[in-house]
């Protein structure tokens, strides 16, 4: 991962659980004192639907089960349910600190890839574009998993600070239409809980932390992706 052919910068990330009205709380703590992300709409919300790969041996779930503690795992994302802006993503893990690299997809590019079609990255300069092709052919990297929620986020120039709440997630289970408004979805939680996540640089400004009072919220370490795959089935005897 040190020899990474990507200019990469890392960043913290923290994730805890939230209930409602720890949720109510902080988020008005937060619209006083930094602004909306820009991309969200009037009601200060957007969607977000991505698909993740895995290859054969399912090695994201299970180095992310295991506790392996560097690690990577790529997915397509889309938002608002929209093909205007598709991203191959790859979010790279090393030590306490992560990292995303992207390239942007066409409609077509994506549709050929979730098929299992990865020669429409042939010819690409891209080193992601690159770099997945091959994990599709040679290990077998294929879709499957979609992940859905609504994000609402908050964002500070000081730090680079980023801040989310993560609703209402949800999974397609066995289908990895992206695109699809009828997809059948299912509740990834048992509770009412929303995700925050916490993301900044070097710096975090000692206002937003006691803003948000981050030492009363119980830590998580689980990805979306692994919560979303444990709703599936490996097992045929698991249905008996």
């Amino acid at each position: 991962m040190l020899n990474s052919p990507y200019n990469l910068k890392f960043r913290h990330e923290l994730k805890y659980y939230v209930n409602y009205a720890q949720y109510l709380t902080i988020r008005q703590r937060l619209r006083n004192l930094i602004s909306q992300d820009a991309n969200a709409s009037e009601q200060g919300e957007y969607h977000i639907r991505s698909l993740y790969f895995d290859d054969i041996d399912n090695k994201a779930l299970h180095e992310k089960l295991g506790g392996v503690r560097d690690r990577e795992k790529y997915r397509i994302r889309i938002y608002n349910k929209s093909d205007k802006t598709i991203h191959l993503e790859k979010k790279i893990k090393f030590n306490d600190y992560i990292s995303k690299v992207k390239a942007s997809l066409t409609r077509e590019e994506c549709d050929r890839l979730i098929a299992g079609d990865y020669s429409v990255l042939e010819g690409s300069t891209h080193p992601l574009k690159k770099e997945v092709r091959d994990e599709m052919k040679y290990h077998l990297l294929k879709p499957v998993v979609i992940v859905d929620y609504v994000r609402e986020a908050y964002v500070c120039q000081q730090g680079n600070v980023r801040i989310t709440f993560d609703k209402n997630l949800r999974t397609g289970l066995n289908s990895v239409d992206l695109f699809s408004e009828e997809l059948p979805t299912v509740r990834a939680y048992d509770d009412e809980y929303f995700l925050l996540e916490v993301k900044y640089d070097e710096y975090f400004p000692e206002y937003i932390r006691q803003a948000i009072q981050m030492e009363g919220l119980i830590r998580q370490s689980n990805s979306k992706y692994v919560i979303c795959r444990k709703l599936l089935k490996f097992n045929t005897w698991e249905d008996q």
